[in-house]
This record gives C-alpha cells, structure tokens and sequence, in this order.
C-alpha cells in the first residue's frame, strides 16, 4: 500500500511536493498553536481568587509577582505588569491594561493567518497542477498528432487529478483546523477582556484598601512612643 501511494505521488508530478510541504508547514503551524493555546489557557477565576487571598492576608507585593512569574499566559502577564504599575492613576493604568490587551490578542493570532493562507490557496496549487498535466496532454496531441501515446494521455489525466484530489485533502482539514484554532483565540480573548476590569479593581480599589494608610502608621507610632 506504501509502495502504490508513492507511486500514485509520483504520478502527479512536481506540484505534488509544493502540496506536501504546504501541507507539512501547516501540520506544524497547528501543532504549535494548540499548544500555546493550551499553555494560555488557566483558570482564570482560580487565579484572581489567589491574587485576593494573598492580598487580603499580607499584601505581600513580591509573591504576588512570584504568582504571576509562575503561572502561564496572558492573564498573569497583563495582572504582573498592573501590580507594577500599581501608582499609576486608574485612567492611565486602564490605558496600559488596554494596550496589552491588544498586543495579548496579537500573540494569540500569530501564525493562524498562514494556515487560513495554506487552506485557500491548497485548492489553487492542485488546481494548477491540474492545469499542468493537461498542458502535457496537449503537448503530446500537438507534437505527435494523432498518433499520440495513450500512455502520454494517460499521464497527463493521472497528474491533474492527483493534484486536484491532494489540494483538496490538505485544504479541507486545513480550514477545520483554522476554524478551530479561530474559535480557541476568541474564548481567550474573552477570558482577556473579561479580566481587565478585574485586574482594574483589585489594583485601584482592593490595593488601596488593603494598603495602611500613612495616618493610620503615624497615629500607630505615636501610641508606641507613649
């Protein structure tokens, strides 16, 4: 069956191997996108609630950093750069949160262009190929006249419908996998926008609760001074 598949890929001539190394760049484009997805994709609820717990206990700037070092994706990324910025004023600081969203975002659409590319042009390339073994057939026709070989013809059709049947194979699985990967990006964005506005609140609102005031330190040591 190996051997026969082989040949039936030789028969299709040199637009097979520009369909084979379509069809493997978009294997890999895949693979790497799922599993960046896979590693974005956090429990976000889960998250936050840790990033309250420690904040409620002991305001513990540092291993509130540590937390989002350690845990993957955007979220934690764009909750690490709000702790940082924490001094900034809510407007501004929402100005940044929305700025990395958008380069989240871009991250997360890094690449699925080209296999959205790979999905529509799979059917033009065997198209192509197609169009390529009918212009040997007509070679033949115009060279050998009536006389031409069946063989000649036959290699001719053999080329165009390999091409046109592989285009199709690589293009339909293709697009699945776009749509698929398109739909994972959405819910990431969501998760993305959802969270801004709460990242916005436990900076600007939470924070600043949990921080001592500077009056309530200055009262506390002149208590401890009498």
């Amino acid at each position: 069956m190996g051997s026969s598949a082989w040949e039936l890929m030789r028969q299709g001539g040199p637009m097979v191997w520009v369909l084979l190394l379509a069809s493997a760049f978009a294997g890999t484009v895949f693979l790497e996108r799922v599993m960046n997805y896979r590693r974005a994709q956090i429990n976000t609820s889960e998250f936050i609630a840790g990033i309250r717990a420690n904040l409620k206990n002991n305001h513990n700037i540092v291993e509130l950093v540590a937390i989002c070092d350690a845990t993957p994706g955007p979220v934690a990324r764009m909750t690490k750069m709000a702790i940082l910025n924490r001094e900034l004023p809510r407007e501004q600081l929402r100005e940044q949160l929305e700025d990395n969203k958008r380069i989240e975002v871009a991250r997360l659409e890094k690449r699925l262009n080209m296999l959205g590319t790979i999905a529509q042009i799979a059917p033009l390339l065997g198209l192509l190929g197609t169009v390529l073994g009918f212009i040997r057939i007509f070679r033949g026709v115009w060279q050998e006249g009536n006389w031409v070989l069946a063989k000649t013809l036959a290699g001719g059709i053999w080329e165009g419908l390999v091409c046109m049947a592989l285009g199709l194979a690589i293009a339909i699985p293709c697009y699945i996998a776009f749509n698929y990967l398109v739909g994972r990006k959405n819910d990431l964005a969501v998760d993305i926008d959802k969270i801004c506005s709460e990242i916005l609140s436990i900076i600007t609102v939470e924070m600043s609760v949990a921080k001592p005031k500077p009056a309530a330190r200055k009262s506390v040591a002149k208590v401890a001074s009498k």
